[in-house]
């Protein structure tokens, strides 16, 4: 069998780090002598996420990105907790080693962690990998079960009950993302003035909480390069809260592209779940359900919300960009992301369907 995993490669213009600055500092702090090299994983908009090599040993860096002035987005210290806590209870996450605020290093807060091993799948499968119905098929269920897993852990007995403020979530989320769109717009777009009032007469009461992940989809998955039904790792916790375990699963469905979809969904698709064998949006609803017991009735308004949210935060990514507050040329298609997501928004609520 051809064996695949994610790789680092050269690290983009603008986004390198001090390694003169950076090498002294990990080998007083972790002991390893040797020449350092740096690498960079290609995935991802936000956090940026580096492979280093200290002599025999392999590390992963995360830092937030160049140019963000949206701190509560990108803060290091409660991701490098976060983990450090939760990789105890929950193995799939990373293991945290050392958090570092002091910006004479490297201009910013950053942390290291332990790397997993594996296969990441993006867009489509890697070339070389056989993806057949059966496999999308429980890759897709494997993918649910894990989410129910989730939002099953005590997360006060695994400390950290303190994460996040459960009651008033949902509101709070509501009003926060219609502001953060409007403080971050560089596009007049008719389906914000629809969809947000729409999402505050719709929004349903909560009664429950869980340790949600609020960014979980495919390409936030390790998986197991000889078996890539089995999930190795889950990455990219720098949202994970404690709120509405159904505004998880919503988020998970506003990655998921449906074969049936209109085309422009489908040309901004960030995974294969348009593959034969993949459950559908519905039947990942059906099977988180049937997994957690949770009623999820009012998936409408999930799914409507999470779209709008997924847009928003695409937004404030290109603002940046707009400002010239990075350099990194991906984020120069993004505008036609954020209005395809605002329409898919607007049509998960004038459609009422999922």
């Amino acid at each position: 069998m051809v064996v695949l995993r994610d790789q680092a490669g050269t690290v983009r213009a603008g986004e390198e780090l001090d390694i003169a600055r950076l090498q002294p500092f990990l080998q007083d702090r972790l002991g390893d002598a040797g020449p350092i090299t740096v690498e960079q994983f290609p995935g991802g908009h936000s956090n940026l996420t580096y492979l280093l090599r200290l002599g025999n040993r392999e590390l992963v860096l995360r830092r937030p990105p160049f140019g963000s002035k949206v701190r509560s987005a990108h803060d290091m210290a409660r991701e490098f907790r976060v983990l450090s806590k939760l990789h105890t209870a929950y193995p799939l996450a990373p293991k945290a080693l050392l958090y570092c605020d002091d910006p004479s290093i490297l201009n910013a807060p950053f942390y290291l962690m332990e790397p997993i091993r594996g296969l990441i799948i993006r867009r489509d499968p890697p070339p070389g990998m056989p993806f057949p119905p059966e496999t999308a098929c429980r890759l897709s269920e494997v993918f649910i079960d894990n989410l129910a897993r989730l939002h099953t852990l005590d997360y006060a007995a695994t400390g950290l009950a303190d994460l996040g403020k459960p009651q008033g979530y949902l509101e709070r989320q509501v009003k926060g993302w219609i502001e953060r769109y409007h403080n971050s717009k560089t596009h007049d777009l008719p389906e914000v003035e629809r969809i947000s009032p729409w999402l505050t007469a719709r929004m349903p009461a909560t009664h429950e909480s869980a340790l949600i992940h609020n960014d979980y989809k495919y390409d936030n998955l390790v998986l197991d390069p000889n078996d890539p039904t089995k999930i190795a790792g889950v990455l990219d916790w720098e949202m994970c809260t404690i709120g509405d375990p159904l505004t998880d699963l919503g988020t998970a469905l506003a990655y998921w592209t449906n074969p049936q979809d209109p085309e422009d969904f489908k040309e901004i698709r960030s995974a294969p779940t348009t593959l034969p064998g993949t459950l559908t949006r519905a039947q990942l609803v059906e099977r988180y359900a049937a997994a957690t017991g949770r009623d999820p009735g009012d998936m409408i308004f999930y799914l409507g919300f999470a779209r709008f949210k997924v847009a928003v935060i695409i937004q404030q990514i290109y603002y940046r960009y707009a400002q010239g507050l990075t350099q990194d040329e991906r984020f120069a298609v993004l505008p036609q992301r954020i209005h395809t997501l605002m329409r898919a928004s607007w049509l998960t609520a004038e459609s009422e369907t999922i």
